[in-house]
């Protein structure tokens, strides 16, 4: 479905003078990286599917949602009218036949009508809040492509030598077949002339008397002046002819051969994670001014065609070329549409659009097509099928080579209002087939191009995709992915798994700086990737740009002496830093990489309480620790946390967790050792900002107050054990009261005490209490640094 047009039964914009084709702000957002795309995901849920925002852009977009969600009446009018939208939806489902899409849409409507038929300001609520945050990611990307927006704006005469040259070949070609054509003007006014005096002088050659002799000679000595120079222009226009189709030629395999593959090149780094793709705009300005140019040559041979046909001779230099010159430019021609016939983006499942190229069978997958030749004639006259392992041999040649049948509408007409800027283009948006995670599949799309005297079969090809059957393969799925588009060029290579070959660690950095770069605004530096490379090469050789990584060694062997292979480790870190740990990436406050000799070689010479943050290398899920030296008579000493997961952190955000960490000394005196972040700054400078409320002590609940609802706050933080080195013996250790014992008892249990090895002591002084653990925690989690605290 085409959502950057009207769609068919949305209301125009009330009160607005736009055209009716404007691009809704739905479309806009389609557009955006991946980065951006995954933020939409986010605001959509079964209450109010992205299906709906889909299938209703524009019109969604025309409504008053915020008065709706202020106004009852209202909000029941738009709830009633939506749903009649959804019905005209259906029926245009119907006529299509679309049974999948009709099941879908039932299914909406339904949801629709459950939660929201008794309060349509709650639905009213959701739509104008998805809408606002809508704008605030649009914004948010705009504002952060402004730089670059205006640095291609600066450098546009800064284009690169080599396309500033190309960009001169077709400038070149287009004012060669302006030239051509005022010549066969010239030459038709010549002919024209050379037949009328012809003509003129047969009729006076049967007139008795009308001229003598000599002038009769003198009108046929002009006549023949006349011929020369016909028969000189005539072999100047069809030179000129070969000379433009021999620059064409030139200039058009430049685009084809470089340009394009160039760009191909790009868009397979671009799927892996790296930088984003060049846009297609100056490749399509090129292609459609060439195959512009090269129909103007076809019909400008039709017309020396019709020429000769009035007036040929021996040896008539029309006749003598006139068929090469056809046979070569229907040649150029062809070759120009089929190679201007690209996967603008690749295919891709909504859900995960940093992830493309890999499919979940049952899940929904889009894929863009263009037409780099923009010609208006092809609007709407390109029917594109799309065929699942077209002429795949891997079918019959590789034993339980699975096979998938689409689902959904497999063909589509390109048209020119899909895209912003009118290229001919063509977007399946509800493709699904129908796990041997590097078992590659294609997707092939095919189509036609019908002209009088023209039919031009094009094709074009995804890069190799991954299909799952559950999104626990995704990750495994990726990686064959990421290694495959590292290290081929040919999308046609589906058997690029039996014998996977090596990758320089060159280049195998810079893709896994790409995982992160792609979803945070931080890739991998030369320190972390030194880490990195020493894990997969080992230690002597983990600096070599040379060093070859087996693709077994990347995603299939256990790493070391843990019982997970390296790539799904590095999985579970980019996990855990998009869920819980972006900002602090982001800012560069988490080291992360590092080994624990280079940890210690770092700190050893800071000031007490230094510390850094690094990932976990024992934990597949992904996991960050905290380690800090402290002064010692003879040296310094570390401590590390025992690690933090997904699990504590979406309890407490790691900041609160850094702000609120207790050591409780053997004086107990419970202090945070952590003053300041490798190499030297404050931590509230570093963390301060995303501390969830303010440091200072909040002021005392007034539990009698209108406001109490009779309850004492808490938060979690975290507390480790005494170290060892502190607690000489259980003397030091202050006790609590009989009452005190009691109380930990009841809230503890004694099964719980004995686990955690408390040691305590009972003796009547009410007002003292201390707590030593053998695991470290008494609170919410046992066993580990979360602590109940009240405030």
């Amino acid at each position: 479905m085409r959502t950057g047009a009207r769609l068919p039964g949305h209301s125009r914009h009330r009160g607005s003078a736009e055209p009716e084709l404007r691009m809704t702000q739905w479309y806009q957002l389609q557009q955006l990286d991946s980065k951006y795309l995954e933020q939409v995901h986010q605001l959509y849920d079964d209450s109010f599917p992205m299906e709906i925002r889909q299938y209703l852009a524009q019109w969604l977009e025309n409504q008053d949602w915020e008065h709706a969600a202020n106004n009852v009446s209202f909000a029941t009018l738009l709830f009633h009218e939506l749903l009649s939208q959804l019905d005209d939806q259906f029926s245009r489902f119907l006529i299509e036949n679309n049974f999948l899409l009709q099941h879908n849409i039932r299914k909406s409507k339904r949801n629709l009508q459950d939660n929201f038929q008794e309060d349509p300001i709650h639905m009213a609520m959701i739509i104008h809040n998805c809408l606002k945050e809508e704008r605030k990611i649009l914004n948010c990307a705009q504002a952060s492509n402004e730089m670059e927006v205006g640095s291609v704006q600066n450098t546009a005469a800064g284009m690169p030598d080599k396309q500033k040259e190309l960009d001169a070949k077709v400038r070149a070609i287009k004012s060669s077949v302006t030239e051509v054509e005022q010549d066969i003007k010239t030459l038709e006014d010549m002919q024209d002339e050379y037949d009328f005096k012809c003509k003129t002088l047969q009729n006076r050659e049967h007139e008795s008397n009308s001229m003598s002799q000599e002038e009769y000679k003198k009108e046929q000595l002009n006549l023949q002046h006349m011929f020369l120079s016909l028969d000189r222009k005539r072999k100047e226009v069809v030179d000129k002819i070969v000379q433009l189709l021999q620059i064409t030629e030139h200039t058009q395999a430049a685009l084809i051969n470089d340009e394009l593959v160039e760009w191909k090149h790009r868009q397979q780094t671009a799927c892996i994670g790296g930088p984003p793709n060049a846009c297609l705009d100056r490749l399509q300005n090129w292609f459609t001014t060439v195959a512009e140019s090269l129909q103007q040559v076809r019909q400008q041979l039709k017309k020396l065609e019709e020429l000769e046909q009035k007036f040929t001779y021996d040896p008539d230099p029309i006749t003598k070329k006139k068929q090469v010159l056809q046979d070569r430019t229907h040649k150029l021609f062809q070759q120009l549409i089929q190679s201007s016939f690209v996967v603008e983006r690749q295919p891709c499942m909504p859900t995960h659009p940093q992830r493309p190229l890999v499919l979940k069978t049952g899940v929904q997958f889009t894929v863009k097509l263009r037409l780099l030749v923009k010609l208006q004639e092809l609007n709407y006259n390109l029917k594109v099928k799309v065929l699942f392992d077209k002429d795949v041999t891997e079918k019959n040649s590789v034993k339980g080579f699975r096979k998938f049948n689409i689902l959904g509408t497999n063909t589509k007409v390109m048209n020119m209002e899909e895209s912003t800027n009118g290229s001919l283009a063509a977007e399946f948006r509800h493709l699904g087939p129908l796990i041997v995670t590097e078992e590659l599949h294609s997707l092939s799309f095919e189509t036609q191009l019908c002209q009088p005297g023209l039919v031009i079969d094009l094709e074009t090809t995804s890069l190799p995709i991954v299909v799952i059957s559950n999104v626990s393969q995704l990750p495994s799925g990726w990686a064959s992915i990421l290694w495959f588009n590292m290290l081929s060029t040919d999308p046609k290579n589906l058997s690029f798994f039996l014998n996977p070959p090596c990758a320089k660690w060159s280049k195998l950095s810079d893709v896994l700086s790409w995982q992160f770069s792609s979803v945070t605004k931080r890739g991998l530096n030369a320190d972390q990737l030194s880490m990195l490379g020493e894990k997969l090469l080992g230690p002597t050789n983990g600096g070599s740009q040379d060093g070859l990584i087996p693709w077994t060694r990347f995603c299939k062997e256990n790493i070391n002496d843990k019982n997970f292979p390296f790539w799904l480790w590095i999985e579970g870190i980019l996990e855990l830093i998009k869920k819980h740990l972006l900002c602090l990436w982001n800012d560069g406050c988490i080291m992360g990489f590092i080994s624990k000799e280079r940890e210690r070689a770092l700190l050893k010479d800071q000031s007490p309480g230094t510390f850094l943050l690094r990932f976990s290398e024992s934990s597949k899920e992904g996991a960050i620790t905290f380690t800090w030296v402290e002064e010692s008579q003879n040296e310094p000493q570390f401590h590390s946390v025992e690690p933090y997961t997904k699990k504590e952190l979406s309890a407490v955000t790691f900041p609160d967790i850094i702000r609120n960490y207790k050591v409780m000394a053997a004086e107990n005196i419970p202090e945070n050792p952590l003053r300041f972040l490798y190499p030297n700054i404050p931590k509230d400078n570093a963390f301060g900002k995303y501390y969830s409320r303010p440091k200072e002590a909040p002021e005392p609940m007034d539990l009698d107050g209108p406001k109490g609802n009779g309850y004492i706050k808490t938060e979690l933080i975290s507390v480790s054990e005494v170290h060892p080195s502190r607690l000489q013996s259980p003397e030091n250790l202050l006790p609590m009261s009989p009452e005190e014992f009691d109380e930990v008892s009841r809230m503890v249990g004694p099964a719980e005490i004995d686990t955690v090895g408390v040691q305590i002591k009972v003796i009547p002084h009410p007002e003292q209490l201390n707590l030593s653990c053998g695991s470290g925690v008494i609170g919410a989690e046992l066993g580990h640094g979360l602590w109940l605290a009240k405030t």
